[in-house]
């Protein structure tokens, strides 16, 4: 008896891993360009194109994707278009679209939604950040955490717009 439930608890795993490896690639994914519906876990290499989740590093050129856990590092361009927690690093632009971010955007050009940890840049822009902003001009629409640069911008807050320092609460 306990063996037959083994053999189906077995069997049923199986069937489980098999369809989920039709979707799932991993440890290390080369992305060149195009549209593709996979989820990584792992290491994502991308020169360019778009997937649909990462968890993991993704290093490469211009990396897109919906959803993204771990650390994305490219050189041109790192965009999350739903979702993101953790580190978000590219040498230009980086982005989240239309979902929350955690963590870190470090770059020359930071842009969220909702974002909650710390922007890093020349230029930071949030609809809603719950952190801090370090860079030459830093936007928000609402804030709760602080700001530093030349040009601070809250624009919901007692005190819109206040150079060097500025306070969201």
């Amino acid at each position: 008896m306990k063996k037959s439930l083994f053999g189906l608890l077995l069997f049923g795993l199986l069937a489980i891993n098999a369809q989920a490896a039709d979707k799932v690639r991993w440890p290390v994914w080369f992305t060149f360009s195009g549209s593709e519906d996979v989820d990584v876990i792992g290491l994502r290499i991308p020169v360019g194109g778009y997937c649909d989740q990462v968890t993991g590093f993704e290093m490469g050129l211009v990396g897109r994707c919906r959803y993204f856990n771990g650390f994305q590092m490219n050189v041109f361009r790192s965009a999350v278009e739903d979702e993101m927690a953790g580190w978000q690093f590219s040498f230009l632009y980086n982005s989240i679209g239309h979902g929350n971010g955690l963590g870190i955007q470090s770059a020359l050009w930071n842009e969220s939604q909702i974002f909650s940890g710390l922007q890093f840049g020349l230029v930071n822009l949030a609809d809603y950040c719950n952190g801090f902003q370090i860079g030459i001009i830093n936007r928000a629409e609402d804030l709760y955490g602080f700001q530093f640069g030349l040009v601070n911008v809250i624009r919901n807050s007692t005190m819109p717009f206040c150079p060097i320092m500025n306070v969201g609460f």
